[in-house]
Order: C-alpha cells, then structure tokens, then sequence
C-alpha cells in the first residue's frame, strides 16, 4: 500500500509541477491548484503521523507519548529547514510545492493539539514528571528543532 501511494503522490505532484499541459485547464487554475496541493500533502502527513504513532506504541508501549514527542520535534524540524528554503530561495520552489509541504504535509504531521491532549492525560494520571517533561520538552526542543532545521536550509544555499 505504501509504494502505491508514494507513486500517486509523485505522479500528482509532476502533474501540479512539471507538466501542466497535460492538465485539465480547470486544474491549471490556482483556485483549485492550491487546495488539490494541500490535499495531497495532508494526506501523507496524517498517514506518516498515524504509523509512526502505531510504530513508537508498539516499540516503546503507550505510557508514554514517544511517538507524538518525535512527530512534533521532526515536524518543527522540517518546517524550520523548508521555512529557510521556501523563504530565502522562493524562486525554486513553486506555491503548489510550499502547500503541499508546509501547509498540507506538516500541517497534518505534527500534532501540536495531540500534544496538549497527551499532557493532559498524563497529568490525569498524576505522572507529573513526565507530564512536565513531555511539556517542556516539546516545546524547548521544538524551538531548538526549528533553529537547527532554519541553519540546515541555509546550508544548502
């Protein structure tokens, strides 16, 4: 299943991208361009967050939120390494493709509301140090995620 995606995905992307000739002149039409990119990138966000969220349970057990941990410290990661990109090198990349990623694909990847849920579950079951940590530590380390992503995008200048 998740080869077939992955070539749905790369042949909707060439379509949004590479050859627009090809397309229906209504699919040309950013109006409709735009949300068909977003589309696109949430859905593989959210299918990437569920099975990592299914992989971090069932290796590490559900006591801990470990998986939600790493999707919001990736995702702030990934986001600060394209905000580089897409914001200081705008040219090369078009407004389907920041959509489809920032919008779309980290929009749905990180869990920023299932962040405050699991530390609200953990207070509940008066875990307070790791409630305290998984707050804490999701939001330091995103910060920190977010620098570290905006330095390895200017790298690549």
């Amino acid at each position: 299943m998740g080869f077939g995606f992955k070539i749905l995905v790369e042949q909707s992307i060439q379509l949004l991208t590479v050859a627009p000739r090809l397309v229906p002149e209504v699919l040309q039409q950013p109006t409709i361009r735009h949300p068909i990119a977003v589309s696109l990138g949430a859905i593989a966000g959210a299918l990437s967050r569920y099975y990592l969220s299914l992989w971090f349970a069932q290796r590490f057990g559900i006591t801990f939120p470990y998986g939600t941990l790493f999707i919001n410290i990736t995702g702030c990661l990934a986001m600060g390494f394209f905000y580089a990109l897409a914001l200081e090198r705008l040219s090369l990349i078009s407004p389907e493709i920041r959509l489809l990623v920032a919008v779309g694909f980290l929009g749905a990847y990180t869990t920023f509301s299932t962040y405050a849920l699991d530390t609200f579950t953990l207070l509940g079951d008066r875990n307070l140090l790791a409630a305290g940590f998984y707050w804490a530590g999701s939001s330091i380390l995103g910060v920190i995620s977010i620098q570290i992503g905006i330095i390895l995008g200017r790298l690549c200048q």
